[in-house]
């Protein structure tokens, strides 16, 4: 039996801002952040150490899980951003057409098997069982016990 393992386990808690939003993107260990200011001169700072990278996206190759306060700044403006992303290094990520089709194989089977069913248990409606005991079914028709005195009748 084969497990999939499907997105790894990823919870991000982002705080918005006027401008936009950070774009958090996760492979792996590596996890990308893209800053919301569209200028060219960006500040980042990671857990209140400078970082040396002035791009707009800052990469943090193997992240060990630990949350992390980052902000990117430009000239006056500052964002901040608290990332707290769980990782793994052995996960399988599927695209939404992967999922899909083992979602619809998974139903085709299980209806596929309902049928089956079904055909089978149809036809054993009607048959008798083999036991000893031959009679006809159906509504018991039992006379009365005879009147002892025709008196009463």
């Amino acid at each position: 039996v084969e497990i999939f393992e499907f997105w790894p386990l990823v919870s991000l808690l982002i705080g918005a801002c006027s401008q936009g939003e950070f774009l958090v993107e996760i492979s792996g260990t590596t996890v990308t952040i893209t800053c919301p200011f569209e200028d060219e001169e960006i500040r980042w700072e990671l857990s209140g150490r400078a970082e040396d990278t002035r791009e707009r996206k800052f990469v943090i190759k193997d992240h060990d899980s630990t949350p992390a306060n980052l902000s990117c700044s430009s000239g006056a403006q500052k964002r901040q951003l608290y990332l707290n992303a769980r990782v793994c290094a052995n996960c399988e990520e599927l695209d939404a057409l992967t999922v899909a089709g083992i979602i619809t194989a998974d139903l085709l089977i299980t209806l596929g098997v309902l049928i089956l069913v079904h055909y089978f248990s149809k036809g054993r409606k009607g048959r008798a069982s083999s036991g000893g005991d031959r009679r006809p079914r159906g509504q018991k028709t039992q006379r009365p016990p005879p009147v002892p005195n025709p008196d009463y009748e």
